[in-house]
């Protein structure tokens, strides 16, 4: 394979909206391509094309975007810029205002969960949580 796979997400005439969208809120982002039908853009180097496909299908919680962050002020970065005319959700889920699925989450929540001393205290903080609190869980991994 000479080229790497990409993402395809449709959407109901405004990816080059949404493109845009998300290119304003992450680093390192920008638009490759554009015309009426589709528009190739990349966030961090992670290419996705978003095509105007009109109202047929519609996104769901099937699939999401996962954003891993070192710091409460990134998880809040991130969670006010893609959740504002969108969806909170429960466990760092929000949809943005396209009605894409994000997960904003603690880089270490994975290494928390798997700890038999406090992985159970991690989730069953988290399951309470909409965006993650992450000075909250790191007193529960530091305090065992």
């Amino acid at each position: 394979m000479s080229h790497p796979i990409y993402t395809c997400f449709w959407y109901d005439g405004n990816a080059n909206e949404a493109a845009r969208f998300y290119c304003s809120i992450f680093e390192n982002s920008k638009i490759i391509s554009e015309n009426p039908i589709m528009v190739v853009f990349d966030i961090n180097g992670y290419r996705i094309m978003g095509l105007n496909g009109g109202p047929r299908y519609k996104f769901n919680e099937s699939i999401s975007l996962v954003i891993s962050c070192d710091t409460q002020k990134e998880i809040d970065y991130y969670w006010d810029a893609l959740s504002k005319d969108g969806v909170e959700n429960m466990c760092g889920w929000l949809k943005d205002k396209y009605g894409l699925s994000w997960q904003i989450v603690p880089t270490l929540l994975g290494k928390w969960m798997s700890n038999p001393a406090f992985g159970g205290k991690i989730t069953e903080a988290f399951l309470k949580m909409k965006k993650f609190d992450l000075n909250a869980l790191e007193r529960i991994a530091n305090n065992g």
